[in-house]
């Protein structure tokens, strides 16, 4: 009698396609790695994922229903033709100033609200999966629900262990292989990571 291995994969549920009112929730600073696919493949960039709960879009992952969670990495750049800058204008409603981009800290947007545009595409693997493909300021007369979810910030200017440790396996891999990371724990052999910036005072939302 054949023996045959049952497969008990936790079946991933991805966002629905759509708009869907969500709310910054994380930020962690990857670091600078080196890119492994696309058009900048073997190149450094400087990487930041960003990640948001959808309040009013929910599901039952087995402890009842709970918002979705979706994550999007940025190289973090804020030149002019940035896909970063173009998402935070899009976000924000309005365009940077050179100075606003030079000295914008990316931490300001955790508990902002947004409208993202979720769509649905195909692995490799035949899986479908959700991406984020534009964020948008939320519209005049739409309100976001308070944050369910906890807060979680890592950045490599006030290192948080535990926050690290909480991390799925493979983004703590991708971490550990950044050039700040080993400036943090070889500081000798590596530079240590640039200052975030400093937050901009004005009446938008970030």
């Amino acid at each position: 009698m054949p023996i045959i291995a049952e497969n008990k994969g936790t079946v991933h549920v991805p966002v629905p396609m759509g708009n869907h009112i969500a709310r910054c929730v994380e930020m962690i600073q990857i670091g600078t790695i080196v890119e492994t696919t696309g058009i900048y493949a073997g190149k450094e960039s400087h990487k930041v994922r960003l990640t948001w709960e959808t309040p009013d879009e929910t599901h039952d992952f087995g402890k009842g229903q709970q918002p979705f969670l979706i994550s999007k990495e940025f190289t973090l750049s804020m030149h002019e033709k940035a896909t970063l800058r173009k998402a935070l204008e899009s976000w924000r409603g309005k365009a940077f100033t050179e100075d606003e981009a030079k000295a914008f800290d990316i931490t300001v947007l955790i508990g902002k609200p947004c409208m993202l545009s979720i769509i649905h595409k195909t692995s490799k693997g035949g899986n479908i999966y959700a991406e984020v493909s534009s964020i948008a300021t939320l519209p005049k007369g739409f309100t976001c629900p308070a944050q369910i979810n906890p807060t979680k910030l890592l950045s490599f200017d006030g290192w948080d262990e535990a926050t690290f440790e909480g991390l799925p396996d493979f983004l703590k891999q991708k971490i550990r292989s950044s050039k700040e990371y080993a400036a943090m724990v070889n500081p000798s052999r590596t530079e240590a990571a640039p200052s975030n910036g400093v937050e901009s005072n004005d009446d938008l939302p970030f």
